[in-house]
């Protein structure tokens, strides 16, 4: 049995950039299936998934995670090399240390530890883990999740090892994140040349009141556990880079992150309203990444404050803030989904670690939910 630090540093070792999973999958299926856990895998395409469970009966405690991880960015201004994990001075430097294979050790080894000490729990524990969630997220756990609906089979408690913590272990755990809406944006107009404005009809100055209003729009605002929708532009192109050329388009990507407070529908139709307003020409395309969720109470919510009350002795904060989880597929099937991991302040950048007393501490964490849960 190996221990959680022992394990990180099993899995930091596997150059798992998403899509590639490099045998991380099959590492926990050697821990879990001699303690009575069944591997299913359900590789979509290029990813891979596993869904391994224990139990046949109700309720499922699920841990959800991903063992894909973001590419290293240029190896030279790492301080060690990002798939060679090393601690200094009680930090373990590596690329997916905080996001997320930390967290996959921390959970696989509290459920083997669980599991030994207690193994007439009730229900069942599950693990539902791809190689999906830093890439487009199409082939991964929404996919595992419609294969799981599909059979009714059913989660109860999902716990998600997104690195949920700001500036110490357990003091913000999300129990909820904000939809997103994104779309992609043609305004059309006519190109002609500059000296003859007259003839020509310039997309950027065309969509410049549009946007002006748009931007200024106030959707809703928020409720006790998410803030107001926002709305930004995260690209705008236009133009053929002559100076005396006008554009005949312009392109642009945009984003809505929104509460529960408005629908991606509303959205949709409140920007298409003001497009037809400005008398705009245009050619819009639609992608809802996720719907706002929310865990606003429960057991899974108990459970997890409690037990980090006990272990690292902080009095937690609910919050929604930040991009989107899995979660997001996992919440519309009626489970409680709650995300619980480390500090994320060095998610995705050059010498990303984790605090490896922070990754002992969260072992328990989880085998004391497990406790309160399933005993």
């Amino acid at each position: 049995m190996p221990t959680t630090i022992e394990f990180t540093k099993d899995l930091i070792s596997r150059d798992s950039v998403t899509p590639d999973d490099k045998g991380c999958q099959q590492r926990l299926s050697d821990i879990l299936e001699p303690i009575g856990f069944t591997t299913e895998k359900m590789p979509f395409e290029e990813v891979e998934n596993v869904w391994i469970r224990k139990g046949t009966e109700a309720p499922v405690f699920c841990f959800a995670g991903h063992t894909d991880v973001v590419p290293t960015g240029p190896l030279e201004d790492w301080d060690s090399a990002p798939f060679e994990p090393e601690i200094r001075d009680g930090v373990m430097y590596g690329r997916g240390t905080a996001d997320m294979k930390g967290s996959v050790a921390a959970m696989t080894i509290a459920v083997e530890r669980f599991v030994k000490a207690h193994p007439d729990h009730k229900g069942s524990i599950a693990f539902l883990i791809t190689s999906d969630e830093e890439g487009p997220s199409v082939n991964g756990t929404v996919k595992v999740v419609e294969t799981l609906e599909a059979r009714n089979e059913k989660i109860d408690w999902c716990l998600v090892g997104e690195p949920s913590s700001t500036n110490t272990l357990g003091d913000v755990i999300k129990n909820g994140r904000r939809g997103s809406l994104g779309f992609n944006l043609s305004i059309k107009g006519k190109q002609g040349h500059v000296a003859y404005p007259h003839l020509a009809k310039n997309p950027i100055h065309l969509a410049t009141p549009f946007l002006a209003e748009l931007t200024a729009m106030e959707w809703d605002q928020g409720n006790d556990f998410f803030p107001p929708t926002t709305f930004q532009i995260s690209n705008m192109n236009s133009g053929t880079g002559a100076t005396n050329v006008i554009p005949g388009v312009c392109d642009l990507i945009c984003n809505f992150r929104f509460s529960t407070e408005v629908t991606a529908e509303e959205l949709q139709q409140g920007v298409e309203a003001l497009l037809k307003k400005h008398q705009l020409d245009y050619d819009v395309e639609w992608k809802l990444s996720g719907h706002p969720f929310l865990t606003a109470e429960g057991d899974l919510v108990s459970a997890a404050v409690s037990a980090i009350k006990e272990v690292v002795d902080v009095d937690t904060k609910l919050s929604t803030a930040g991009g989107t989880s899995d979660g997001r597929f996992i919440a519309p099937t009626g489970a409680q989904v709650l995300e619980l991991g480390p500090i994320n302040a060095t998610i995705h950048q050059i010498n990303e670690c984790v605090n490896v007393a922070d990754l002992e501490k969260l072992e328990e964490i989880y085998y004391k939910m497990l406790k309160e849960l399933l005993l």
